[in-house]
């Protein structure tokens, strides 16, 4: 009951409606116990004697009944699907905003099929569990406490032969529960993985075809399905091991209530209406033991469910987020000696990294494929944080800024843009909903991105597919430049992000972001030169450190690695112009 209890929280506000729910199920299971008295004394009292002038009066009263039950079961299922779907709603935006705050580190090892398994199926999981399962388990006991009761009032001996029974049924729940709740966690594992599968081959498949990889994908989701089918059929081979044994037990349970029952009466110890009603009541015991396997598999996959939701919301936020007066951010920005290690125990990603950068000055970072320079910029944003070191802005360490405050003051493009299922329009104002639609124009103008867009045909009101579906690569990098300067950054971070546009429009942007930007601290990730030979520090990253850095020109001078690769960009350069001179 340790997940339950976790999960209190978020049930235990809408105890009103589970109450009231009790209550009418305390309605429901005192009127089906009338159901065999009325019976009993309809044959003793009624056919036996020969007064059946009361038959009436017994319809009669059977009709309240049934009448009373059905409120009493519409107010039960009511008020129980309420307390449900109330509890799982609040659950369900909990989690989503946890995943909102779990920082890039969790991230890192998530993967994306497993967390809509969970905030799908195993909300949905623990949702049935409180609506229904929750309600089945307080109907066994209420409905077992009730009926032995009334079994007791009619035979004894017969009572204890029932009760005999129960500690076997009993057994062989609890071992069901054992074996059944590791099966169903593992189906729910496997089911995560499943949509693993589907998202990420529905998201490259562009990819897949392109290197006509379908049939292997086919045998990846193939392999996944048939482990899935396997945890599946595991479940089904205890079920068909366990509900056989409880019925059995329950069978051989009738059988010598049927023998000695039928010898009271027959002694004259029993009446033949009171044979009849303990045996009614004999099967709401059996019956509601026989399905507490049932109610036990809702509970195991409730249990199961909980505990993978519990991971979500019990995951350590690591980001620590600050309350604190809003401040405008100039873009002063100082590295002192920091140190950045993905892991404990892992090497490390960035190495005393110490450099300065004044309000509105332009910083170049260059270097090798993993060589760091990402890292830096994400340290900025505090996507991560330092292992040693630390990182001011404006003279104030960042970690004393609220994460809003930080983030809201930092324009970050990547290198793969990522566009919302939504117009072109609300892309760009997606970091400042409320701008004008002149400064979403003057933003989209500066990243290059106005003149396609207003060929589009509904402009800026063009409707976009998933991921900026039917945009080329260069248009969509575009737009992800126009959202970022949109919300007036004083930090900009370019992480490749004219990769996908020729040099000519790479050289137009920039030269809007030293007319409109000027004011914005600016850091450009990049392997050309050309997109980075403007700034007024270039760092050249290798294995995250610092190893050169300086002005363009400074570095040639150096002679290092910095002008090594310009050497080899410049001949690359010279060659094409060559071989186009050639060919005119």
């Amino acid at each position: 009951m340790e997940t339950f209890r976790k999960l209190k929280v978020f049930y235990y506000p809408f105890r009103r409606d589970f109450f009231l729910s009790l209550f009418f199920l305390l309605l429901l299971t005192c009127m089906t116990v009338m159901y065999p008295i009325i019976l009993q004394q309809t044959i003793d009292e009624v056919m036996i004697s020969g007064r059946y002038e009361f038959i009436p009066w017994i319809a009669g009263g059977f009709f309240l009944i049934m009448l009373l039950k059905g409120a009493a079961t519409y107010g039960h299922q009511y008020l129980g699907d309420m307390f449900g779907i109330r509890t799982v709603f609040h659950l369900r935006n909990k989690l989503y905003e946890k995943l909102q705050i779990l920082s890039f580190k969790y991230y890192d090892n998530a993967k994306t099929g497993d967390l809509m398994s969970r905030l799908t199926a195993d909300v949905e999981g623990f949702r049935f569990f409180l609506s229904f399962g929750f309600a089945e388990l307080l109907r066994f006991f209420l409905l077992i406490g009730i009926s032995l009761v009334v079994m007791f009032y009619y035979s004894a001996p017969l009572t204890l032969i029932t009760v005999a029974a129960l500690p076997f049924l009993a057994a062989a729940v609890y071992r069901f529960d054992k074996r059944v709740h590791p099966a169903f966690r593992g189906i729910r594992k496997s089911f995560g993985e499943l949509n693993t599968k589907v998202q990420e081959n529905i998201s490259g498949i562009q990819t897949v075809k392109s290197l006509s990889r379908e049939d292997f994908q086919t045998s990846r989701f193939s392999d996944s399905n048939e482990d899935y089918k396997e945890k599946n059929m595991q479940t089904a081979n205890v079920w068909s091991t366990y509900f056989p044994l409880m019925e059995f037990i329950g069978n051989l349970t009738v059988i010598a209530l049927l023998f000695y029952g039928g010898y009271l009466v027959i002694q004259g110890n029993l009446r033949p209406g009171e044979l009849v009603a303990f045996f009614s009541l004999v099967w709401y015991i059996l019956w509601p033991i026989m399905n507490l396997g049932f109610v036990i598999n809702l509970f195991s996959q409730s249990k199961a469910s909980g505990e993978r939701l519990l991971e979500v919301l019990e995951a350590d936020e690591e980001i620590s987020d600050v309350k604190c007066q809003e401040k405008l951010i100039k873009g002063h920005v100082a590295f002192r000696h920091v140190s950045l290690s993905y892991s404990e125990g892992n090497e490390e990603a960035l190495h005393d990294i110490s450099f300065e950068a004044v309000s509105g000055q332009t910083i170049g970072l260059i270097g090798a494929t993993g060589s760091g320079k990402t890292s830096i910029t994400q340290l900025l944003s505090r996507f991560y944080e330092p292992s040693a070191g630390t990182i001011m802005i404006d003279g104030k360490d960042i970690k004393e800024y609220s994460l809003h405050t930080l983030r809201s003051s930092i324009g970050v493009v990547l290198q793969e843009s990522f566009l919302f299922s939504s117009s072109i329009k609300a892309n760009i104002a997606y970091g400042r909903p409320e701008a004008p639609m002149e400064d979403i124009i003057s933003a989209a103008k500066i990243a290059k991105a106005h003149d396609f867009i207003m060929k589009l045909p509904d402009g800026y009101d063009t409707l976009l597919g998933e991921r900026g579906m039917g945009l080329s690569g260069g248009q969509k990098q575009r737009i992800a430049i126009a959202r970022s300067i949109c919300i007036n950054p004083s930090i900009l971070i370019l992480d490749d992000a004219t990769s996908a546009v020729d040099m000519k429009t790479e050289m137009n942007i920039q030269e809007g972001f030293r007319h409109m930007l000027n004011n914005s601290t600016t850091f450009i990730v990049a392997h050309r030169i050309s997109s980075l030979k403007h700034a007024d520090q270039i760092l050249f990253i290798k294995d995250g450190r610092v190893a050169e850095r300086g002005t363009h020109d400074e570095l040639l001078r150096k002679k290092g690695a910095y002008k090594r690769i310009y050497d080899l960009q410049y001949k690359d350069h010279v060659m094409q112009k060559n071989a186009a001179g050639q060919v005119l």
